[in-house]
């Protein structure tokens, strides 16, 4: 198992988060397409982690892809999020987590604009906007 720079209990993280974010950020849930509070957000800021704050992706990178959550096509930095393969629903997808806290974020798809061509689909609940 890898180590975090933040680690929590599951009880702690039970504590810090309300049912919604802890059933999507530790247990690797997804809010129901079109539901999250940034899908549609285009205010300038940072995208935190709304597990433990960390900073995942700003504004500037995030589009319009009609796929029902908050797109990206970059981190803030390639080291600010990890990949892991998920097999679960029957198919084989990466999972995109918090590099600082390891929390579940969304997933990364190879269909998105330039300059990266990648589509980072995020949980809203998953992430805290820190306005400029």
């Amino acid at each position: 198992m890898k180590h975090y720079e933040i680690e929590r209990s599951e009880a702690q993280w039970r504590e810090a988060l309300s049912p919604q974010q802890y059933a999507v950020l530790r247990e690797a849930g997804t809010e129901r397409p079109g539901s999250g509070a940034y899908l549609d957000a285009e205010d300038e800021g940072l995208y935190r982690c709304g597990a433990c704050g960390a900073p995942l992706f700003r504004s500037d990178a995030k589009y319009h892809s009609g796929c029902g959550w908050p797109s990206f096509y970059e981190p803030v930095k390639p080291d600010a999020v990890e990949e892991l393969t998920d097999t679960s629903h029957g198919m084989t997808r990466t999972e995109i987590r918090c590099a600082r806290c390891g929390s579940h974020l969304g997933h990364v798809f190879e269909d998105g604009p330039e300059p990266t061509g990648l589509r980072y689909c995020m949980n809203s609940v998953a992430l805290d906007l820190e306005r400029r």
